[in-house]
């Protein structure tokens, strides 16, 4: 597939979108979410079928809804691929499938993620999954470069934007690159930290996948340790008022990002915090 053929899908997701757990919106809050202007609603978590889905894309009339992603290791791919197709005939072209292979940790039957990957692919493609809708959680080279080949591109979790220029050196031009990041609203560093550490701390932390990656950019072991150090958090969890949160955001933009999916955390209020972050620029 040319670059041309994916353009249309990478605008579809706009500049900005939403990520949070399978189970996390309830419909209102997705045509809030669509009101205010945010391209894609992801969503997180591993969902064993397609369902949750189904139910942001009725309470909606136009928002892009992607997982974020399904895991290849507790889905049957044919399975999955019939849910699309179903998703497909309903909501035509508002469904984008996100796949990954998770995390060895959490998997008994984990094996090479790679190969597993491919060959969950090649029933998706049995299946009659299109190649421009579906995308890859990625975050090594190799994982990249079979997203720009096979998918319509990446959803890099838990990175800075300087993976985001790395990846998009990767995977070229005219392919989609849509990094999630963690987002606390609040002007105070110390409590913003309280509220970003935990989640980042636990799982991801302890994590290979996600530490490898984060030492390829950079980061020791020491920044890794402990919770994770005050840089490392602060780069990871943007906060700040919802100008600084923008800006930070929109760094993975100015990196080579096609769209960002800004996750919200220790939010009291999340349409209002959202509203305030998108009207920030």
């Amino acid at each position: 597939m040319t670059g041309s053929d994916k353009t249309a899908h990478i605008v579809r997701f706009g500049r900005h979108g939403v990520w949070g757990g399978f189970n996390q919106f309830s419909p209102d809050t997705a045509r809030e979410i669509e009101r205010l202007g945010y391209g894609a609603l992801w969503l997180g978590g591993s969902p064993a079928h397609l369902r949750p889905a189904r139910k942001m894309l009725e309470a909606t009339e136009n928002l892009t809804v992607a997982t974020g992603i399904v895991n290849i290791w507790n889905t049957d791919p044919a399975a999955i691929a019939a849910e699309y197709l179903e998703l497909d005939r309903d909501f035509p072209g508002r469904f984008y499938l996100g796949i990954g292979a998770g995390h060895p940790e959490a998997t008994a039957e984990y094996t090479s993620p790679f190969r597993a990957v491919e060959r969950y692919l090649d029933v998706l493609d049995d299946g009659g999954v299109p190649v421009n809708r579906r995308v890859l959680a990625a975050l090594g080279p190799r994982m990249l470069a079979l997203s720009a080949e096979r998918a319509l591109g990446a959803h890099p979790y838990l990175t800075v934007p300087a993976h985001t220029a790395q990846a998009r050196e990767t995977v070229g031009d005219g392919v989609l690159l849509a990094p999630e990041h963690k987002v606390v609203l609040g002007t105070d560093p110390v409590a913003a930290r309280a509220v970003g550490r935990p989640p980042v701390d636990q799982p991801y932390l302890h994590l290979r996948n996600y530490t490898s990656n984060l030492k390829r950019l950079g980061y020791t072991d020491a920044d890794i340790a402990d919770g994770g150090s005050d840089a490392l958090i602060d780069a990871l969890v943007a906060h700040g008022d919802a100008a600084t949160v923008r800006a930070q955001i929109d760094e993975h933009l100015a990196a080579g990002a096609d769209h960002v999916a800004i996750q919200l955390l220790g939010s009291s209020d999340v349409v209002a915090d959202l509203a305030a972050i998108i009207g920030a620029g």
